[in-house]
C-alpha cells in the first residue's frame, strides 16, 4: 500500500510540475475581434491574419521559446464588452493585446497605460500616436498604444493629395470635397485632418453627409451628395456599408470620385459592389496577398500553417504585419530584462525603417520613438478596378485571375512628420 501511495504521489507531483512548466512555456496574447458586428467584414480577414501568424510562429519555436496562447474574443464592436473583456484578460496575466476598434481602443488608453500592457490596435486613429500627450488634439497620453500602418488621418491626407493632382489634371479650378461617414469615433477620427488638409490644397469643403456603418439604402444621402456639386467624396466607414453606399449613389447617378480609408475597399467590396466600386481610390497599409515581393514566401507559409485559403483580402496582410511587429518587440524584451510591458514597449523603439524579418515588401518600413508613435509616414495609394458586375457564384480568386476585379498602385505618398499633425 505504501509503495502504491508513493507511486501515486510521485505521479501527481510530476503532473503538477509538468503543468507548471507548460504554463511557464506559454505566453497569453489577447486578440479582440468583431466577428458578428458592423465591422465584421473587415475584422474577419484581419483576425485570420493574426491567428495564422500565431499558428506558424508556434510551429516554428514560438516567441522567445514560448508557445503563443492566442485568446480570440468576439466583442461584436461593443465598447463596453471590450472593457469588460480587458479586465478579464488583465486578471489572467495577459502579456500583450491585439485590439480592434477605435471607440474601444480609445476607451482603454488609460487602462493599458496604467497597467503597462502594450496594445496593438486595428484602430489607426491619430490620437493613439501621441505617447506623451504633447498635442492639443490628444486627450490622453498613449504610451502603450501601437499600430502597424499609416493613421486614418495620414491615409486621408494621402488620397486627398491624389485628388488635388487629379482635379488639376482635369482642369477643375475650385474642386469641392465632402466628408461622409457615421457619427462614431472611428469614422470621425480623420475628419478634422481630412477637411483641414483638403482646404490647404485648395478644395471647397462641403457639409458632412452622415450614413450608417450598417448596410442600408443610402439613396437619400447620395441625392444630397449629388445636389452638393462635390466632385470628390471621402467615405470614412468600413467596406460593409460602403457597398450599399456605392450602389445607392450609382443608382441615383451621383457621378463623384470616391476616396476611402484603409478599411473601405478590398477584393470583397469590389465583388459585391461590382462596377459601382470601379475607380475608388484608397490607401493600403501592406502589400496585397499574392504580390510579387520577397516577403510573400513567408506569408504563404503562414497561410499554409493556419487557414490555408486560396486568397485573403488585403486586411489579412496587415493582421500578419501587426503580429510580427509585436513578435519582434517581444523577442527583444525577452533578452533585455524579460517580457514586461515596459520592455515590450521599449522593444518597439529599437529599430528605424523597420520591416519584420522575412516580410520584406509586405509590411511598410516603420519607425517608432518614445515621443512619436507615428510609425509609418509613407502611404501606398491604390485604385480599385472593376470591369463588370460579378456572377453571384464567382469566387474572388476567379475574379482576380480573370481580371474582372483588381487594384492598381497609383503612387506612394510621402508625408511630412509635421509636429502640428501629431495626434491629429
Amino acid at each position: 500500500m505504501r509503495k502504491l501511495l508513493s507511486g501515486l504521489l510521485a505521479t501527481t507531483t510530476a503532473v503538477a510540475f509538468a503543468g507548471s512548466a507548460l504554463a511557464a512555456d506559454k505566453v497569453l496574447i489577447a486578440n479582440l475581434a468583431d466577428l458578428t458586428g458592423p465591422t465584421a467584414s473587415v475584422s474577419k480577414p484581419f483576425t485570420k491574419g493574426k491567428e495564422d501568424a500565431a499558428a506558424y510562429i508556434n510551429a516554428n519555436g514560438g516567441i522567445a521559446g514560448m508557445q503563443v496562447d492566442l485568446d480570440t474574443v468576439d466583442y461584436a464592436y461593443a465598447a463596453p464588452r471590450a472593457i469588460a473583456q480587458y479586465k478579464k484578460w488583465k486578471s489572467e496575466g495577459v502579456a500583450v493585446i491585439q485590439g480592434w476598434g477605435t471607440a474601444d481602443t480609445e476607451a482603454l488608453v488609460g487602462f493599458v497605460s496604467r497597467d503597462k500592457i502594450p496594445y496593438y490596435s486595428a484602430s489607426y486613429s491619430a490620437h493613439l500616436q501621441d505617447p506623451k500627450a504633447k498635442s492639443e488634439h490628444t486627450k490622453k497620453a498613449a504610451p502603450y498604444n501601437f499600430f502597424a500602418g499609416p493613421s486614418y488621418s495620414d491615409g486621408a491626407r494621402a488620397v486627398i493629395q491624389w485628388a488635388a493632382a487629379d482635379a488639376k489634371e482635369k482642369g477643375i479650378a475650385k474642386p469641392k470635397f465632402v466628408y461622409m461617414g457615421d457619427n462614431h469615433p472611428y469614422p470621425n477620427a480623420a475628419k478634422k485632418a481630412a477637411k483641414g488638409y483638403a482646404e490647404d490644397l485648395g478644395f471647397e469643403v462641403g457639409t458632412d453627409i452622415v450614413y450608417s456603418m450598417k448596410a442600408g439604402d443610402f439613396k437619400a444621402q447620395c441625392l444630397s451628395l449629388k445636389e452638393s456639386g462635390a466632385q470628390y467624396a471621402y467615405l470614412a466607414n468600413t467596406g460593409g456599408s460602403g457597398i450599399s453606399l456605392l450602389k445607392s449613389c450609382d443608382a441615383v447617378g451621383a457621378d463623384v470620385q470616391f476616396l476611402t480609408n484603409v478599411w473601405g475597399m478590398d477584393e470583397n467590396v469590389m465583388k459585391a459592389a461590382g462596377k459601382s466600386a470601379d475607380g475608388v481610390v484608397f490607401p493600403m497599409g501592406a502589400a496585397a496577398f499574392g504580390a510579387d515581393v520577397p516577403g510573400m514566401e513567408l506569408v504563404k507559409k503562414i497561410n499554409a500553417a493556419g487557414s490555408n485559403e486560396a486568397h485573403h483580402a488585403v486586411h489579412y496582410m496587415r493582421g500578419v504585419c501587426s503580429f510580427y511587429y509585436m513578435k519582434e518587440a517581444m523577442e527583444w524584451a525577452a533578452v533585455n530584462g524579460g517580457l514586461s510591458g515596459d520592455n515590450i514597449k521599449k522593444g518597439m523603439y529599437q529599430k528605424k525603417d523597420w520591416v519584420p524579418a522575412g516580410l520584406e515588401g509586405v509590411c511598410p518600413a516603420g519607425t517608432w520613438t518614445e515621443d512619436d508613435h507615428r510609425g509609418h509616414m509613407d502611404v501606398y495609394v491604390y485604385q480599385a478596378n472593376v470591369k463588370e458586375d460579378a456572377a453571384a457564384n464567382a469566387t474572388v480568386p476567379e475574379l482576380l485571375k480573370a481580371g474582372t476585379i483588381g487594384m492598381t498602385k497609383l503612387f506612394d505618398a510621402k508625408l511630412e512628420r509635421k509636429p502640428e499633425w501629431l495626434g491629429l
